[in-house]
């Protein structure tokens, strides 16, 4: 091969892999963020148009998601195999924030693009709605005024609600306020598209499917895969013992299968453990939330981490069969103030003052909990998975300093 062929072939190389780079940047974002708006990130939604149909048969195939492609949006239509504390609105305090929520959605169905109403047409609507319904909204008591400007504030910052002038805040102190409102073409693709008529549903795990599954060995194969692939793009860590038995058939049979398509489409690593896959992002940044978190608190699941493996190679603690380690919460209390009393220096006020070892402890269960490395057992026990092993760290020169 000659220089110019050889630097042609470079090039085709480095097209193809930019290329690839794109399609997996595309599929990241679609996976992580509500939907991909042409006002908010133009670039990326016609690079999401480009790639169209080939990531609308990957996502169709492997998990049953369908992806819709608008003038104004690009939206992966999402559903959990399960619904996940983690998965809601952090802003929300009260199941009434859901319900005010839904109810400000049905509104917005109502409304074409750019119509503009006030708020209190809007919330008297609702009231109306909700009564006839057999729920109760009253815009007189303060608590639910708040619960509704929460939920106003979600739709507004997702952009489904677009203010023209005044704050829902200031209703909630006051019912004479008042806010002019616009609705965005956003609204009518916010909830969840279900392939059948809701009002037959008698069941909750009626809606778990994204799709309608033939009767047959091919339809629920298929479901099948769409659950393990659903699973493992939405959740941070499934272990072998938390599929049923035909999806972790599937897992076994296919893990190299698996591990090569979310590598390719996703960029991410995965890798087999004793315990089930797990599946890493080879960069620091990603569309994703990755632990170890910038939070503190990751920090100290670190630092539990790191104890684990010192007492488990002393001997004083002894590994299920999966690898899996148990504690008592005591003993978890015990073990985060040995590390308080030699990292103390290095941690806030707060967590070497003011919190006892129960809060503390509860703090990072919580934290581990919600990334699927630790669960509470039956008997009340602390039950911390084998991949937090796969994480050690301690101090460096900088929190020396």
């Amino acid at each position: 091969m000659n220089r110019g062929a050889a630097r042609r072939a470079a090039k085709r190389e480095r097209s193809a892999e930019q290329l690839a780079e794109r399609k997996q940047e595309c599929a990241q974002a679609l996976l992580n963020r509500p939907w991909v708006s042409k006002e908010e990130d133009a670039e990326l939604y016609y690079a999401v148009k480009d790639h169209y149909e080939e990531l609308r048969g990957w996502f169709m195939d492997k998990a049953g998601l369908p992806l819709l492609l608008t003038r104004t949006m690009a939206k992966l239509d999402k559903a959990p195999v399960g619904a996940q504390p983690w998965m809601g609105f952090e802003e929300f305090r009260e199941p009434q924030d859901y319900v005010f929520f839904t109810y400000g959605l049905w509104y917005l169905e109502s409304k074409t693009e750019l119509d503009q109403f006030l708020l209190s047409e809007m919330v008297e609507q609702i009231r109306e709605q909700m009564i006839a319904g057999g729920m109760d909204a009253d815009w007189r008591v303060y608590s639910h005024r708040l619960s509704m400007a929460r939920a106003l504030k979600k739709l507004r910052v997702l952009g489904v609600l677009l203010g023209v002038d005044g704050d829902e805040s200031l209703w909630a102190q006051n019912e004479e306020r008042n806010v002019l409102y616009e609705c965005s073409p956003a609204a009518r693709y916010v909830l969840r598209r279900f392939p059948w008529d809701l009002t037959d549903a008698r069941e909750l795990r009626q809606l778990e499917d994204p799709v309608a599954y033939a009767d047959t060995a091919d339809g629920q194969n298929g479901r099948i895969r769409h659950r393990v692939f659903r699973r493992l793009l939405m959740e941070p860590l499934v272990e072998d013992r938390d599929w049923s038995e035909e999806e972790l058939k599937y897992v076994q049979g296919q893990r190299r299968a698996i591990l090569d398509q979310l590598e390719k489409t996703l960029g991410w690593n995965g890798r087999r453990y004793r315990e089930g896959m797990a599946f890493f992002h080879p960069g620091l940044t990603s569309e994703s939330e990755l632990f170890p978190t910038q939070a503190a608190v990751s920090d100290l699941a670190l630092l539990v981490s790191g104890e684990l493996r010192r007492l488990k190679d002393e001997g004083s603690l002894e590994p299920q069969p999966d690898g899996a380690i148990r504690l008592t919460m005591s003993e978890l209390e015990t073990m985060l103030l040995r590390l308080r009393k030699q990292h103390g220096k290095y941690w806030s006020k707060e967590w070497r003052e003011d919190l006892s070892s129960s809060e503390l402890a509860a703090l990072c269960l919580d934290h581990l909990k919600s990334w699927g490395l630790a669960e509470r057992t039956a008997a009340g026990e602390v039950r911390i998975s084998a991949i937090l092993g796969r994480w050690q760290a301690e101090y460096g020169e900088e929190e020396r300093e």
